[in-house]
């Protein structure tokens, strides 16, 4: 009988206070750009990862889709010098996303990381990171311009430089520069344990990475591909249906391998 189910990719979500009540919120983005462009059922993953967790999750994820934020991972998961005062932090957020994504890049789900997500992935894997990636020599404000219209602030901003050798390469056609947009303060410093750079601005920010020994498709980039005005683009609907193939495969072989065993009992 024909496999009827849908893939599912979870979206580990934000705590967010407001007067005084607290909700776990996923930008509507994120969520239509799995449903839409990944054709899978989006499934959000609180972050409550110091009381419970989410490991359970995995035998039933054909993927996970990290979003960027406003929080920076604290500094301590990466052996960083203490934020400065104001830095906005969420170490429920760090707590649920960091033990999850070691875990799935091992249990082989495919994982796609945007922005705070692409920092997320590489800090998970022994990486560190630049806290204020505008203050560093040479390094030009890559901060989202907050006087700029919404659809404006996701406008491509700079260009970065697809690295040879790697996923990025066989993508976009080979080693070349493409441009993007730009939105964040921190950034990838040293990478983490079986990271590749992918990609790098033309001041020398990373941009892209990808774990190229992983089960399954594994990778990050610092831009937002997933604005609906420039999320089927040339570049960024790539990093879309690469990412759609892996779900969907995983799904399929999930599926197969659970009809086996089901047989077999």
């Amino acid at each position: 009988m024909k496999n009827t189910k849908t893939p599912l990719v979870g979206i580990p979500a934000t705590p967010y206070e407001n007067e005084g009540h607290t909700s776990h919120r996923v930008s509507e983005k994120y969520v239509k750009a799995v449903a839409e462009l990944i054709g899978c059922a989006p499934i959000l993953i609180p972050a409550v990862g110091e009381l419970i967790s989410f490991n359970c999750l995995l035998e039933h994820l054909d993927g996970i889709l990290l979003t960027g934020g406003r929080p920076n991972v604290e500094p301590h998961h990466y052996g960083g010098p203490p934020s400065i005062d104001g830095t906005p932090h969420c170490p429920e957020r760090d707590a649920t996303t960091l033990p999850l994504l070691r875990n799935a890049v091992d249990a082989g789900v495919p994982i796609f990381a945007i922005c705070l997500g692409i920092q997320e992935l590489n800090v998970a894997l022994g990486g560190t990171l630049h806290q204020r990636t505008q203050e560093l020599e040479g390094k030009r404000d890559h901060r989202m311009d907050r006087t700029l219209a919404v659809d404006e602030r996701f406008e491509d901003k700079h260009p970065i430089d697809i690295q040879p050798g790697g996923l990025f390469e066989d993508l976009f056609g080979g080693a070349h520069r493409v441009m993007v947009n730009s939105l964040h303060a921190q950034s990838v410093d040293q990478p983490g344990d079986g990271v590749f750079v992918e990609a790098i601005s033309d001041d020398g920010v990373v941009e892209a990475i990808s774990i190229p020994d992983a089960p399954a498709l594994t990778f990050g980039v610092q831009w937002h591909p997933e604005h609906p005005n420039i999320r089927n683009n040339d570049v960024n609907g790539r990093l879309f249906e690469t990412f759609h193939k892996a779900v969907h495969d995983h799904h399929a072989e999930r599926s197969s391998t659970n009809r086996t065993d089901s047989r077999a009992a």
